[in-house]
């Protein structure tokens, strides 16, 4: 029997209605879209101390605890927690409710796996799990630590907030090797991010996990509740700065994480656009390869360190004054630990010991390759003029342009210039992370377990350990001052001086970003 007219019509009627209900329900979803750091390329944070990775992780991940704005450790996951009188036994409840984003509670387990792979490649955490005596389940959202010796920083260590993060993931996510990149991406974080919403080179959309159960202290940097107020967050990659300024103005995207110094005389000045210190300053630095020549010379090595002209370099980078100031410490200066005691680096050029140096090196005039990101406006034109630098005191250079993400990939390669190798490049570190010791990361001295570079210095990995040891304030600043020194001489890391760059978002439009270490999306709104 044929359906009548009536009935088709109706059915088709109330078709049409459905698909206007679906459309109006998508439409009204609260879409953030802004322009990241760079591009995001890799995904496992445990594997990579590239920045970019440490804001994804912190987007779907969580941490069991986390520094607030005024650089207070604080609970995260973490409900409660006792320490021993002697500091050697300490015990932690997790907070009820956690669950992944496949709906499996977070246990002990989960905790203890995530932390042991995390403390096979993060420094800081190396150093907590060699004076640990075990790390064991307490029931299934308990767990406790005991320690051969006291060790004062544990808070420090499971609350840090550069890269590496001790990010807490699903067992079975956890018993990857440390030495293989993650390809799952379940954590119990305030956002989720599925394989299909995952686009190298063009975007990554981050959707609100409808699940996550926040804090309820106010947020405050990288504590209390991550309350999110929006539906997704895309983060679209845009790689030419004025490509970027033209959507920001014209609305296509609501947010630039960081300015490009090339759109900051047109950004202050429009009433379109607010800019926002969000991220503090931090140190830029050298970052040399001590494994193959010329860098294995130590005095190769410090020819290129007093080639270095933090002005110039600097100014070509930032362009105005605003965005720089030049700074021989290795930490952050202003903060605490910094220093005027730098030894023979000033961060002014002094060409004719550099010459003197390199030429009692040996130097054979082989290329030196400075690798070059070429898509990361807030670091492309370093390279190049320090590459000019070098060749004034000597160096045959060759800087090779490159995208960061293959930058980040390729500085794990050890091998010799002509099968792939490097021999240095340039990096920006957070002002948190670069202010004390036990957050910085490049600087170790244990060769293949360390940072990239490699360098050997038994002496600095004692320093460090004595700094972890001590409670004392003033020892810790004397301390803290010997490092610094040693790194030098080793030429561990070369400072170029500080930067940073606001943030700018659409006047109006973004409200609510917090201070902190890493541009963050929770507690951010959207009108």
């Amino acid at each position: 029997m044929a359906t009548p007219l009536s009935l088709r019509r109706a059915f088709a009627v109330s078709l049409c209605a459905l698909a206007m209900a679906f459309s109006a329900a998508a439409s009204a979803q609260t879409v953030l879209r802004t322009v990241p750091s760079s591009d995001l390329k890799i995904l496992d944070p445990i594997w990579t101390t590239a920045n970019i990775t440490r804001n994804h992780g912190f987007m779907i991940y969580d941490t069991l605890f986390g520094m607030d704005e005024k650089g207070v450790i604080k609970p995260q996951m973490v409900d409660k927690y006792t320490v021993s009188p002697d500091n050697k036994v300490w015990a932690f409840t997790l907070r009820p409710g956690l669950k992944f984003h496949d709906g499996a509670p977070v246990t002990s387990q989960d905790v203890i796996a995530s932390l042991a792979r995390w403390a096979k490649r993060d420094t800081l955490g190396q150093k907590m799990y060699e004076a640990m005596d075990s790390i064991a389940a307490d029931g299934p959202n308990g767990f406790r630590m005991t320690f051969r010796q006291p060790f004062g920083v544990v808070l420090e260590a499971l609350g840090k907030p550069n890269p590496l993060v001790p990010f807490i993931m699903p067992k079975r996510v956890a018993d990857t090797p440390a030495d293989r990149q993650i390809e799952d991406m379940t954590g119990s974080g305030p956002f989720t991010l599925a394989k299909e919403d995952f686009r190298p080179g063009d975007r990554i959309v981050y959707r609100k996990n409808t699940a996550y159960v926040p804090r309820k202290e106010p947020a405050s940097g990288l504590a209390g509740g991550k309350v999110v107020h929006v539906d997704r967050v895309e983060w679209v990659l845009l790689r030419d700065p004025q490509t970027q300024a033209n959507a920001l103005l014209n609305g296509e995207v609501d947010m630039l994480e960081t300015v490009p110094s090339s759109g900051y005389a047109d950004m202050r000045t429009n009433d379109k656009i607010d800019l926002v210190d969000v991220m503090p300053a931090g140190p830029f630095t050298v970052i040399y390869n001590h494994k193959i020549a010329p860098f294995n010379n130590p005095k190769a090595l410090r020819a290129a360190m007093l080639a270095i002209n933090q002005e110039a370099m600097l100014r070509a980078q930032a362009t105005f004054r605003d965005f720089y100031k030049p700074c021989a410490s290795i930490y952050l200066c202003g903060s605490t630990y910094a220093s005027d005691k730098t030894g023979f680096f000033t961060g002014k050029p002094q060409f004719e010991e550099a010459r003197k140096l390199l030429k009692e090196s040996g130097y054979d005039g082989k290329p030196v390759v400075i690798m070059l990101p070429g898509d990361s406006p807030a670091l492309n034109k370093l390279p190049a003029v320090y590459g000019q630098l070098l060749k004034q005191v000597g160096f045959n250079v060759d800087v090779q342009t490159t995208d960061w993400a293959t930058l980040v990939t390729r500085r794990t390669k050890k091998d010799p210039v002509e099968n792939g190798g490097w021999n240095a490049f340039i990096t920006f570190w957070g002002g948190v992370d670069a202010s004390s010791p036990l957050t910085y990361s490049p600087l170790t001295g244990n060769g293949d377990q360390g940072y990239f570079g490699w360098p050997v210095d038994p002496e600095l990995e004692k320093l460090k350990s004595r700094f972890i040891e001590t409670a004392d304030v003033a020892q810790r600043k004397d301390i803290a001052t010997q490092i610094q020194l040693r790194v030098l001489e080793g030429g561990v890391i070369a400072p170029l001086g500080e930067g940073k760059a606001p943030t700018a978002v659409r006047r109006g439009v973004v409200s609510g970003l917090l201070k902190s270490p890493a541009v963050l999306y929770w507690n951010v709104q959207k009108k």
